[in-house]
């Protein structure tokens, strides 16, 4: 049993070395910490670009808390949850991960992070229009594609808010589930939507009207 124990120590205490030694190849030595540079190498290596997706769903299981920056602890708790501690490994692991976020227990999870991802600075509660535009793009655009091009093009005519905060955001995420387009018949502006979807309907009611 002790010899079982002691195997199985040297093999995590192993395979938390490969994790470091991966970490070490695109860390900022000066930084102590993964920087955008390195970011940058990472998806050059995996074959993907930095906009894509699934680096962003990387960042949500790193739990990253700085965009663009990873640091050691969120690189050894994330590869760890990943059973990956090679390239090759991750690799193969940004689909599974493709696979994880889209489960709808995590989606949310995932759609509330890319968020607060955005929150580059500190006490930040909103993001501009044109960064919004692009995140939903990029997690929505997929699901919904109909709805997120013309809620984008309505963000970008319209001249009433200039960022969006989180309550709008989960908002947006709630209206592309829940209200049938293009018709938007069932939605009902009594009810709890913030006024931004408000003016987004009747922008749309009067474009098909």
């Amino acid at each position: 049993m002790l010899l079982f124990v002691s195997v199985s120590s040297k093999a995590k205490i192993k395979g938390l070395e490969k994790i470091d030694r991966l970490f070490n190849t695109y860390a900022n030595s000066s930084l102590g910490m993964i920087d955008p540079e390195g970011i940058e190498a990472l998806c050059s290596d995996l074959g993907v670009d930095y906009t894509d997706v699934r680096i962003l769903m990387l960042a949500w299981k790193l739990k990253a808390e700085k965009q663009g920056y990873f640091t050691q602890d969120e690189w050894q708790t994330g590869l760890k949850a990943l059973g990956v501690d090679s390239l090759s490994k991750l690799k193969k692991a940004l689909s599974d991960l493709e696979k994880e976020v889209e489960k709808p227990s995590n989606y949310e999870d995932f759609y509330t992070y890319a968020f607060r991802y955005c929150l580059t600075e500190e006490k930040q509660k909103s993001v501009d229009i044109e960064s919004i535009c692009e995140l939903l793009n990029l997690v929505l655009g997929v699901q919904f594609r109909p709805q997120i091009d013309s809620l984008i093009e309505y963000l970008k005519v319209q001249n009433d808010y200039k960022v969006i905060n989180s309550d709008q955001w989960i908002n947006f995420l709630r209206f592309c589930k829940e209200i049938s387009f293009p018709d938007l018949e069932n939605y009902d502006a009594t009810q709890a939507w913030p006024l931004i979807l408000d003016n987004y309907v009747e922008w749309m009611r009067e474009k098909h009207s």
